[in-house]
């Protein structure tokens, strides 16, 4: 796990939550409720109040409040609401070709909360997400985790701790991407003999703050690039690390293991060729199962059994979207192509919620279905493994945000308002072309 401070995070973000959430207790009756945590419950009691769970359990079992409104959900199946550590949403643009290292972009400052991204995402089911910038420099910049509540503001979806710091990562990539024209780096190892030199530059800056104390006289000039470079260096901002093949994969570890940094491994298309690896370094994996036909070498030995295999080397693992790569409409089919690739069933859905929160140190408020948590869950009209399973509802706090009856919704959830996509997925990281993998 890579939860620090999670009870920190839980109580600071109780305010946001409060607001946001309705005021009624709501009581969902009658469905199959699969907590993830926990086992399935049929015909079971959903109760929320002040956007948090209140209750959870079978019916009669399971006392509703006399003034809560009541959703009779027979035949209806509960699951929570599904997390992309990886997404690209929000228009945020292609890369900015001044430098491969950029610690001090904030992907925050370029998101537009009205794209039709957002919308789309809710018709998929999501309900949190790991925005980033794209993989088209060795360090990209902050990540943002967002929550999706339908805020016509980017400070109305952001996660913050308990000083109103806004919640994220960092991106980092290697292989094919980042290797172009200088100053770009030619070849992997000038790729990773940049990096080093960053941390190692990142860690003397550390180090005089330190020394200084609180004597401002003492302390170094502000270097913004520096400042998130120590966050991750004291394990306060996640590495999310963009990594194709298997010598890229050990180069990532090879960092880690050196800087002493957290790391979460994307894409890993080869993964499965170093999983005991990937597996003793004790870090976690979010994969994406359904890439660009023919968009990349790298990813040409992408299978279906990564999941299974890295999931039986004992490796927490996640899915993500890498939207607009792949849909975020079309995340849930994502735990049933992973459960016919070899992964269990409990690690499909998992890899949907609760791996996905554990890897954005959320886990404590978000990923399953429990009492004190988020209330943050999907109804479904199936079985969330089977392809024929829609998404009839989302609900993010105790409110909905998405209604699959609603005729505007229908449309982001079917075609229609953005459907088609100015970005070229194909050619993802350089220029203006789109968001990045």
């Amino acid at each position: 796990m890579l939860h620090r401070g999670g009870f920190l995070l839980l109580v600071s973000c109780v305010a946001a939550t409060a607001a946001f959430a309705q005021e009624v207790p709501q009581a969902f009756t009658g469905a199959r409720i699969i907590p993830v945590e926990g086992e399935p419950i049929d015909a079971g009691t959903l109760v929320v109040e002040a956007g948090v769970i209140k209750a959870l359990g079978p019916a009669g079992k399971v006392e509703i409040p006399a003034t809560a409104k009541r959703f009779d959900l027979k035949g209806k199946v509960i699951i929570p609401g599904l997390i992309c550590t990886h997404s690209h949403i929000g228009g945020i643009g292609g890369g900015d070709g001044s430098g491969p290292v950029q610690p001090d972009v904030r992907i925050y400052d370029s998101l537009n909360v009205r794209d039709s991204g957002f919308r789309r995402a809710v018709a998929g089911g999501l309900t949190t997400l790991n925005i980033m910038p794209g993989s088209g420099h060795l360090l990209s910049g902050q990540t943002v985790y967002v929550k999706l509540r339908g805020s016509k503001t980017i400070e109305g979806l952001c996660l913050r701790d308990k000083e109103g710091r806004i919640l994220g990562g960092m991106k980092m990539a290697n292989g094919t991407n980042s290797q172009r024209a200088p100053p770009f780096p030619g070849t992997r190892a000038k790729s990773a003999a940049l990096m080093r030199a960053e941390f190692i530059r990142a860690g003397e800056y550390r180090d005089k703050l330190a020394a200084a104390l609180d004597d401002p006289d003492k302390k170094p000039p502000r270097d913004l690039r520096l400042e998130g470079l120590v966050e991750v260096l004291e394990g306060r901002r996640v590495v999310h690390h963009h990594t194709h093949r298997h010598d890229d994969i050990m180069t990532v570890l090879r960092l880690s293991r050196e800087f002493g940094f957290r790391v979460v491994l994307h894409h890993v298309s080869e993964g499965w060729m170093v999983a005991e690896e990937i597996a003793r370094a004790k870090v976690p994996c979010s994969i994406i199962l359904v890439d660009s036909p023919g968009g990349k070498l790298e990813a040409i030995n992408l299978v279906f059994k990564t999941g299974g295999i890295l999931e039986k080397a004992g490796v927490l693992t996640a899915f993500h979207t890498d939207d607009w790569i792949t849909d975020s409409r079309l995340f849930l089919r994502m735990a049933g192509l992973g459960v016919r690739g070899g992964m269990s069933r409990k690690a499909g859905l998992e890899a949907l919620t609760l791996a996905g929160a554990k890897m954005l140190d959320l886990d404590g408020r978000i990923g399953s279905l429990k009492v004190g948590k988020d209330a943050d869950f999907v109804i479904l009209d199936g079985d969330p493994l089977s392809v024929y399973t829609k998404v009839l509802e989302t609900w993010v706090e105790g409110r909905r945000v998405f209604d699959r009856s609603n005729p505007e919704d229908l449309l982001h959830a079917t075609g229609g308002y953005g459907a088609g996509a100015d970005q070229d997925p194909y050619h993802c990281c350089f220029g203006d072309e789109g968001g990045g993998r």
